[in-house]
């Protein structure tokens, strides 16, 4: 393929995946669910599972095998630039209300479904387990990815609730940046394990150890000034913004050099950054659009290409696959509504932070992702869990809802 025909596929393709991400995420707004389900639904559907079965001399025009590689890359730019966005959307502040909730609910939230999702291995191993990868590192990133919560989709049901500013949207939200951090820290240890060999583990936990120290105790300080001078302009300037993106690539280059993954490096840039100043909100502004329009759309592109539903064949796969969705669920959900109750609120409002917490969406498929990149997952299992994460996003609306039937949420919790 020359130069100029795979420019001319690359740009078809990402045309079709925008066109199949807009309107399947209208169609799914429509029927309340956050636009993010419809767009991460499009991505399979234009994959093998669907469009390659029905229509594969379609699919062989829109997205040939030869386009792949150019959308991965696409596709990992996009989910560098949504991490940061991610990190300069965390508002640490968030953490220090209802701490002894909030750290009670996040806390459950990650280690019951870790636990059982590590002992989930034991039966899932022997099945899917990948040649060569040893069982500790696959049950604890099975463990990992059943602990995932979608902190920016999760932010976007709450909004579309209109409860972003009562005590449960906060405690819900303080929760749910709690338990990513701490789910990101976990999956940069699996990473750590399966990149590494024993003799170069020490290097990879020495090298990571240095660059956070690096981050909190002299980067971090470094950026409140260099915001603080922002502040004093008035305005953002270009030369700040350049600044900043080179920031993020230096970052991105040192986790991946650590051994880790660059989306690391992207995360903590953005957590670093204060929230709420003008440069975050510049920033935002500038990315926003851009990575939910055009990147994001080409990661779901990519991960629908990897997702073969027909992989998941007879009764066993099936009933695996339901089991580990309905293991999720009691882990997240279960363990964050005991949590909750334990730590002083009425079962109606634990049960609705355990729904929200629930949610997985796009962040589980960015953990898959590198999970199968790094090779601890098959195929056949990334499938069902990309199931699972849309699953549980989907349910997490309609649960929600039925859970509070008529209550007026946003006057009873509405924050002072």
């Amino acid at each position: 393929m020359t130069h100029a025909s795979s420019l001319l596929h690359v740009l078809i393709a990402l045309l079709a995946v925008i066109v199949a991400a807009r309107a399947l995420g209208a169609v799914f707004r429509r029927l309340h669910q956050p636009p993010v389900v419809g767009e991460m639904v499009a991505g399979i559907l234009l994959g093998p599972s669907l469009l390659g079965r029905v229509a594969p001399s379609v699919a062989q025009f829109i997205l040939p095998p030869a386009v792949a590689p150019f959308l991965q890359i696409i596709a990992q730019v996009g989910v560098l630039l949504f991490m940061f966005l991610v990190g300069l959307e965390l508002d640490t502040s968030l953490l220090k209300r209802r701490t002894a909730t909030t750290i009670a609910i996040s806390h459950a939230s990650i280690l019951v479904p870790l636990v059982l999702g590590a002992l989930s291995a034991f039966v899932v191993y022997p099945r899917l387990g990948t040649p060569g990868v040893p069982f500790g590192t696959f049950a604890l990133f099975l463990g990992v990815s059943l602990a995932v919560t979608a902190f920016p989709v999760l932010a976007r049901i709450l909004t579309d609730l209109g409860l972003t500013r009562t005590e449960l949207g906060v405690i819900a939200l303080a929760c749910a940046a709690t338990g990513d951090v701490t789910a990101w820290c976990l999956l940069a240890v699996v990473a750590s394990i399966a990149r590494a060999n024993p003799a170069e583990a020490v290097r990879t936990l020495a090298l990571t150890a240095a660059y956070v120290t690096l981050m909190l105790w002299l980067v971090r300080p470094a950026m409140a000034r260099f915001v603080a001078r922002q502040e004093l302009l008035k305005t953002v300037t270009p030369e700040a913004t350049a600044l900043v993106f080179m920031g993020l690539l230096l970052s991105a280059i040192a986790t991946e050099f650590a051994g880790i993954h660059a989306l690391f490096g992207a995360f903590l840039l953005g957590a670093i950054i204060p929230h709420g100043s003008r440069l975050a909100t510049r920033l935002i502004d500038m990315l926003s659009t851009l990575v939910v329009t055009l990147f994001l759309p080409a990661f779901f592109a990519v991960t629908g290409l990897r997702t073969e539903l027909g992989l998941v064949h007879g009764a066993e796969a099936w009933v695996l696959c339901a089991g580990l969705t309905l293991l999720a669920c009691a882990g997240k959900l279960g363990g964050s509504t005991l949590a909750g109750r334990f730590a002083g609120l009425g079962w109606r409002d634990a049960a609705s932070i355990g729904v929200l917490m629930n949610t997985r969406g796009l962040m589980e498929l960015v953990v898959l992702g590198i999970g199968l990149e790094l090779g601890v997952i098959s195929p056949t299992l990334f499938t069902m869990l990309v199931l699972m994460a849309i699953g549980t996003t989907i349910a997490t609306t309609p649960l929600f809802r039925l859970i509070n039937g008529g209550r007026d949420l946003a006057g009873e919790h509405a924050l002072g």
